[in-house]
């Protein structure tokens, strides 16, 4: 595993003129960036080139952040600064960035993410989308697992701490609930429970449902 140095030097290679802005206007540990729009704005043209124009992704495997929670953007952002989330693929990318963020900033892409229109839902499989309908909906009761309504709200929208699944990509959520029942997100503690006895169809049907949401 790469340390962080050799991280941020990579990055540095790629998003030279975003880093260079980010660190010049303070994002680290800076106690005036919380009125400074300028460096939320430099992160968010970082963020932009892997989580798309406005947080609306165009790669299945990169989750969109238009329209997310504000609460479960700073928490992710939070664990990925003190790489306690680190599943393979974006941790070398996204512990890099984060160390270059602040509380405020945190808080401010958050803020500007959550405000910004979720693109629309795709349509997949029929069959699979039922399925997922039914388990998102209704959960599965013989094997203790609870509807996924009960916290992310029926339409998926999300609630509180608990992230907008509505138009996610559903390679990236069934990625994700995988991930869940390893130590890889640790704070995830909730999902781990939840995804102990899923099966991976079971998985991809719930990813294919709020994918079409």
């Amino acid at each position: 595993m790469r340390s962080t140095q050799e991280v941020l030097k990579a990055l540095a290679k790629t998003w030279a003129l975003p880093l260079v802005g980010l660190a010049m206007t303070g994002v680290v540990h800076s106690q005036d960036v919380a009125s400074d729009q300028d460096t939320v704005r430099r992160a968010i043209h970082v963020c932009a080139s892997c989580h798309g124009e406005q947080g609306r992704s165009t790669d299945r495997n990169i989750p969109s952040l238009a329209g997310q929670m504000p609460q479960y953007v700073i928490a992710q952002l939070k664990d990925f600064r003190t790489q306690t989330r680190a599943e393979a693929g974006t941790k070398a990318y996204m512990w890099g960035v984060s160390a270059l963020l602040d509380d405020a900033t945190i808080g401010g892409l958050a803020e500007y993410y959550g405000a910004q229109t979720p693109a629309k839902g795709k349509a997949g499989s029929a069959a699979m989308i039922a399925a997922g309908r039914k388990i998102f909906k209704e959960g599965i009761t013989t094997r203790g697992v609870r509807a996924c309504a009960a916290c992310h709200g029926e339409g998926g929208e999300g609630q509180a701490g608990f992230p907008r699944l509505a138009g996610q990509h559903a390679p990236y959520v069934f990625a994700q609930l995988k991930v869940f029942g390893t130590k890889l997100r640790p704070h995830g503690i909730v999902m781990q429970v939840e995804t102990r006895t899923m099966m991976p169809a079971e998985m991809r049907a719930v990813a294919e449902y709020v994918q079409s949401l």
